[in-house]
């Protein structure tokens, strides 16, 4: 069965750091774009980083810029999301997608993604 896992959500106080993982089983991430995804409550589902297949492109939302850092570690089948100088506003449930690809860019299309986690909750909280 095909499945993604993420984890390392936690709550963390203004400032903090944290690190997501998205793990695959059944399938072998590196044929596949990854990307990362939030959902606040009362609010629509967003952007927020992508990775190629390759792991040569990225993006990222406006909002992280600077502050976020997605990789990529094949090997593992996981994909990772580096969150530094956390905001109240970086609240949120974050997914990770998976779509096959063979672009050499990255996306944030939404609607690209075929194979979504359950998420890991993110609060950051004084």
């Amino acid at each position: 069965q095909w499945q993604l896992v993420e984890s390392g959500g936690d709550l963390v106080q203004p400032g903090g750091s944290l690190r997501l993982s998205c793990t695959a089983s059944g399938f072998i991430l590196d044929s596949y774009a990854i990307g990362w995804f939030r959902q606040a409550p009362g609010k629509a589902r967003e952007g927020v980083s992508a990775i190629s297949s390759s792991g040569s492109s990225t993006d990222y939302a406006n909002s992280v810029k600077g502050r976020f850092t997605i990789s990529r570690d094949d090997a593992k089948n996981t994909v990772y999301l580096q969150m530094n100088s956390l905001k109240p506003e970086d609240t949120a449930v974050y997914f990770c997608a998976a779509h096959y690809s063979t672009s050499f860019y990255a996306d944030l299309v939404e609607s690209n993604y075929d194979y979504w986690g359950r998420g890991t909750q993110v609060t950051v909280s004084s």
